[in-house]
């Protein structure tokens, strides 16, 4: 599928999975911009439970160096008709802000997220 395609449908994705889409950062546009440099298409979107975020947030005030999850759309640079979608591990907010509370946040974000992933595989596939 296209890139506009694959970002809706990871966006559908995550809202299933109870993730709201806060930011999104237009990675392309932002370089051409600022930079004059030109990539490939790429966007980050910032998706975020806000109850999850709460959580973690009421047993750690640091955690918010972490949030929200960034789950990464992008063209492939050695082929530009894949359209490539990744997302960083929430199991990292444990190992980083080891607090009392933040491993049960960062698991069922972990569970939240891959299910989120699956679903849009399968969706694209």
């Amino acid at each position: 599928m296209g890139f506009d395609e694959v970002i809706a449908k990871a966006r559908v994705a995550l809202a299933s999975a109870g993730f709201g889409v806060l930011t999104e950062i237009d990675v392309q546009a932002t370089l051409r911009e600022k930079l004059g440099e030109s990539m490939e298409r790429y966007v980050i979107l910032g998706a975020c439970n806000p109850p999850l975020a709460h959580r973690a947030l009421e047993a750690t005030r640091e955690i918010g160096l972490l949030l929200p999850c960034n789950v990464v759309v992008r063209q492939d640079v050695s082929d530009l008709s894949v359209t490539v979608v990744e997302a960083v591990n929430p199991a990292v907010m444990a190992e980083v802000v080891p607090a009392a509370g933040v491993v049960a946040v960062a698991e069922e974000a972990t569970v939240r997220l891959e299910s989120a992933l699956v679903a849009l595989d399968e969706e694209l596939a």
